[in-house]
Parts: structure tokens; C-alpha cells; sequence
């Protein structure tokens, strides 16, 4: 059974897609872009800021349906520019305190909104 799962602390979908999934034990996020939930829009242009705004909304879609940042077992990183990989790679450490999960980074062409960055990730509920 599939059910689909949203955060009211995140921004609304862009498309026609679920923020995310639940099977069994496990939760598939939908791509999260840095959007500010409270603007509805991408705040602030640099790689940094975005980084931090979309795992925070990764972030409160685990937590509001029962797991946190330290159950990701993998995420997929789409970065506008592979030259931000070190600047990306700094703000992504401090969310997970060296317990990494697994992890796929490359580059895209682009992004919806002008976006530098997306992230989706798989957790497990404990």
C-alpha cells in the first residue's frame, strides 16, 4: 500500500507530483526545492542558502511523518553547476553530523524556478 505523505511546513507542489511516498517502512521525497514556505519563492541566490532551504524541507517532510534526517539512506542531488559541489558539500555535512547516507550528486541543465539545487531523498521509519 502507497500513501501519500506532505509537510505544512513545506511549499505547495510545483507539478503534479506527491512531496512524497510512503511504502511499508520507507519514504521517498519528491525533488525539494529550496522554496521558502513562506514566500513561496527561492529567497536568495546563492548555493549555500538553497542547499540549507531544501534539506530543511526535506527535513520537516521526515519529521512530520514519523522520521528524521538520520533515517535517509540515500538521496540524489541535482546541482545546476558542478562547480558548487564543495560549496553544496559543506552546508549538506552539517546536516548529518558524519553519519552520511549513501549519496548521488551531478549536474543538469536546469532547474524549475532558476533553482541552483535539488535534493530528494529515501528514509527509513524506525
Amino acid at each position: 500500500m502507497v500513501t501519500r505523505l506532505t509537510s505544512e511546513r513545506i511549499p505547495p507542489a510545483v507539478g503534479s507530483y506527491s512531496s512524497a511516498s510512503r511504502t511499508g517502512n520507507l519514504i521517498f521525497t519528491s525533488g525539494q526545492l529550496p522554496i521558502n514556505v513562506e514566500t513561496g519563492q527561492i529567497d536568495h541566490a546563492d548555493i549555500e542558502w538553497q542547499v540549507g532551504q531544501s534539506l530543511n524541507n526535506i527535513k520537516a517532510i521526515l519529521e512530520d511523518n514519523g522520521a528524521s534526517m538520520s533515517c535517509i539512506v540515500k538521496t540524489t542531488v541535482y546541482l545546476k553547476n558542478i562547480e558548487d559541489f564543495a560549496a553544496f558539500d559543506k552546508v549538506y555535512q552539517a546536516f548529518f553530523e558524519e553519519d552520511y547516507p549513501a549519496r548521488t550528486a551531478f549536474a543538469v541543465g536546469s532547474l524549475p524556478m532558476g533553482a541552483l539545487v535539488e535534493i530528494e531523498a529515501v528514509a527509513e521509519v524506525k
